[in-house]
């Protein structure tokens, strides 16, 4: 019986309606997977991974999936990622950078469910608003406060009075009763608020330069004078003497517990009360908090994980696997939380925090605010001297950009430069044959095209975009900030030493100095200890030459970043094995990193060690190059060992040096790692170099990316110059 239509489109519709749902079974069968980046580690890592994993078993439809991600350069990270969509969904970070953050559009605003704010602990929602707005949930709160050893202490100080007390009789037993990193804002901040200061007014400008930072500073300073603290002391140093029982308390977070040896009986209580006025101590807080990374994938998702991660049944697990002093206030209802001595502690310390800024000017405070501490602390300075040169030092950082300028005219200037280059080269190509002749050599070509290409897209492009940049100023926002184009102001100001006088360290001309002298010096002994240990160790009667080979390459071979952290802790000025030699022979210890000389020695020393292997090994491959005949002859004429050397085996190999110096002047124009982790520029910045500098202007002293690629532009052309200079003298026979 033959179907009408009709009879055909039932059955076709039953086959369409069951194919789109077994379509959307299929799609509702594929989880959603929630991306949350974060810096934890240990103990809080293991907690986080299973709270996703709670979660995840929760709800079926979801998969929470934690990334971990390194500390250092986490913004940066999140800068480059999110707005190209490469970012995550949920980030766990500290409040200071939300600023920034919001302003650069890198997380949305969370509108807060009816009575949820109230859930979480007092203080811990306020630095997550940006203009009123919310920006993150928090998760857990951390400040400072007093670790102290049952066996060496009652009871905690009360006052700041007491504290001193403690100190001095500590002394007298050749100990000490607090250490902590006196040289650092971030716990002498503490004092600061104790003594009524702040850091920023409520405007957002700098208040350093006030009565009452001075007579905090005046405090730390009577600490340091009495010898009350040690000298030079870093977490690592005061987390040492802790343990050993050298002290009886230190000033730190809740990270420190797991740093404290086992065995040692401590307990954390809150920080003294000042007794100038009367106010407790009140160190930093940072709230960690969850934010809702902009263009998330699955954003509802994401929102509901992080509700749920900042409520009370993951603030359980946070708090006791991962020990944090969790911000959800029915946590604390559970009595394991409320009833833990260290957890509790913090707590305690809690209602007498100031939360840090998060306001981008913060980033301009830091580094001149830690200045000024350390010049204070090594008595190079008056407390009210170096906080009015800190203020100056951040209005520096802080001046207005320079006005946007018309780049028509330097798009005409730089066409007809390009142009100008073309027909030179043009020119020439005709002079040297033209076409036909790169026909010819069209195979030599093909072999330099992969190497023409590599340095191309290695070098040539990124030089031409750093170039590019410092025609700019960076001014950062959403969709990953704005450009304006400011010509050759940046040059103008770096050349013009608008960052303060020639003679001072943060004025271009100063550091371009130090730099010359930290080259100069550098190669010369590079040089002179290479080429003296590889005629040692070419004379046939050293026996062993084989074994000293490789011990004096050795230096060269171990990354040089983990060579500069031992050589820091060998110039320690109470602990380092230089001082504990120069105690052995009679010889007072140096603070090798309060005065210019000394802290560019250890800077010297550091890199002398890293460098002089370099020039041996190449050394030892010119001299195995030279005919013992020619020595031979020169001895039997009656030279003498001295002359054969001068007018024999130096000129000879010269040709192998030169390149070799060349490229060693390079690398150490441009050595930051030396610098950054030895010295760290101390004492106030004197010991920076270029590099170094141009580092800070781009990331310690806000986004000012168009000045660094200035300075960065500078330094090329110093290179390019002094290159030149050096191949000249090379084409130069020996007299």
């Amino acid at each position: 019986m033959k179907r009408t239509g009709a009879a055909w489109a039932i059955p076709l519709a039953l086959g369409i309606a069951t194919t789109v749902g077994l379509c959307g079974s299929l799609a509702n069968a594929t989880p959603t997977r929630v991306v949350i980046w974060h810096v934890y580690r240990a103990k809080e890592e293991r907690a986080l991974e299973r709270c996703a994993k709670i979660y995840s078993a929760k709800h079926p439809g979801v998969v929470i999936d934690p990334v971990a991600a390194p500390f250092d350069g986490f913004s940066a990270k999140l800068e480059a990622a999110i707005p190209r969509g490469n970012g995550p969904d949920l980030f766990i970070g500290a409040h200071e950078s939300l600023g920034e953050w919001a302003k650069a559009g890198l997380i949305e605003p969370i509108a807060p469910e009816p009575g949820e704010l109230a859930t979480f602990l007092d203080g811990t929602v306020a630095p997550l608003k940006e203009n009123g707005v919310l920006y993150g949930l928090p998760l857990a709160f951390k400040s400072v406060a007093l670790f102290y050893r049952r066996d060496l202490l009652a009871r905690p100080p009360e006052t700041t009075d007491e504290l001193i007390a403690l100190g001095r009789a500590a002394r007298k037993h050749g100990r000490f009763a607090l250490v902590y990193e006196a040289g650092s804002m971030f716990y002498h901040a503490a004092w600061l608020h104790g003594f009524g200061g702040v850091l920023l007014d409520a405007s957002g400008r700098p208040a350093l330069d006030s009565p009452a930072s001075v007579r905090a500073l005046e405090f730390l300073k009577q600490l340091s004078d009495e010898k009350l603290l040690p000298e030079e002391t870093s977490n690592t140093v005061a987390g040492q003497l802790f343990n050993d029982g050298q002290a009886s308390m230190t000033i730190n977070g809740p990270w420190f517990e797991g740093e404290i040896a086992p065995g040692v009986p401590f307990s954390v209580a809150p920080l003294p009360i000042v007794s100038a006025t009367g106010k407790r101590a009140r160190p930093l807080l940072t709230v960690e908090a969850v934010f809702l990374a902009a263009r998330a994938r699955a954003p509802a998702a994401a929102l509901a994980f992080a509700r749920w991660l900042a409520g009370p049944e993951a603030a359980r697990i946070r708090a006791l696997d991962g020990r944090q002093t969790v911000a959800a206030r029915a946590a604390w209802d559970d009595p394991k939380i409320a009833g833990d001595p260290i957890l509790a502690a913090f707590r305690a310390q809690l209602p007498d925090t100031v939360p840090m800024s998060n306001r981008p000017e913060m980033r301009a405070v830091w580094e001149p605010a830690q200045r000024a501490l350390r010049r204070v602390l090594r008595g190079a300075a008056e407390p009210a001297a170096a906080l009015a040169e800190a203020e100056q030092q951040i209005l520096t950082a802080l001046r207005p950009p320079p006005p946007p300028v018309d780049g028509r005219p330097y798009a005409l200037g730089f066409g007809l430069l390009a142009l100008a280059l073309a027909w030179h080269y043009y020119r020439r190509a005709l002079g040297a044959g033209g076409l036909p002749a790169i026909r010819a050599s069209a195979t030599a070509y093909g072999y330099l095209a992969p190497a023409a290409l590599a340095m191309a897209v290695l070098v040539f492009v990124p030089f031409a975009v750093g170039a590019a940049m410092s025609l700019y100023h960076y001014e950062p926002g959403p969709g990953g900030g704005s450009w304006s184009f400011v010509g050759f102001r940046h040059f103008v100001d770096i050349l013009a030493s608008r960052d303060g006088p020639w003679w001072q360290p943060l004025s271009f001309y100063f550091t371009l100095a130090v730099t010359a002298l930290w080259t100069v010096a550098n190669v010369a002994l590079h040089v002179t200890i290479g080429v003296s240990l590889a005629l040692l160790l070419r004379d046939p009667l050293l026996k062993l030459r084989a074994v000293y080979r490789v011990l004096l390459i050795i230096p060269w071979a171990v990354p040089n970043y983990i060579t500069a952290l031992i050589w820091k802790g060998m110039f320690h000025r109470q602990f380092g094995a230089v001082n504990g030699l120069l105690r052995l022979c009679g010889i007072a210890p140096v603070s090798w990193f309060s005065r210019f000389w000394t802290a560019f020695t250890a800077n010297l020393v550091t890199n002398v060690w890293l460098g002089f292997p370099f020039m041996m090994v190449v050394t030892l491959g010119a001299l195995s190059r030279i005919p013992k005949e020619l020595e031979e002859a020169a001895a039997l004429d009656g030279a003498s060992r001295w002359q054969r050397l001068r007018h024999v085996t130096l000129p000879l190999i010269r040709p192998a040096l030169l390149p070799a110096v060349v490229l060693g002047a390079v690398w150490t124009f441009n050595m930051f790692n030396i610098v950054f982790l030895v010295s760290g520029g101390e004492p106030d910045g004197a010991t920076e170099i270029l590099i170094s500098q141009a580092y800070r202007w781009a990331f310690t002293r806000g986004h000012r990316y168009g000045y660094a690629a200035a300075y960065a532009v500078l330094i090329f052309a110093i290179l390019a110059l002094q290159t030149v200079l050096a191949r000249n003298l090379g084409d130069k026979e020996p007299a």
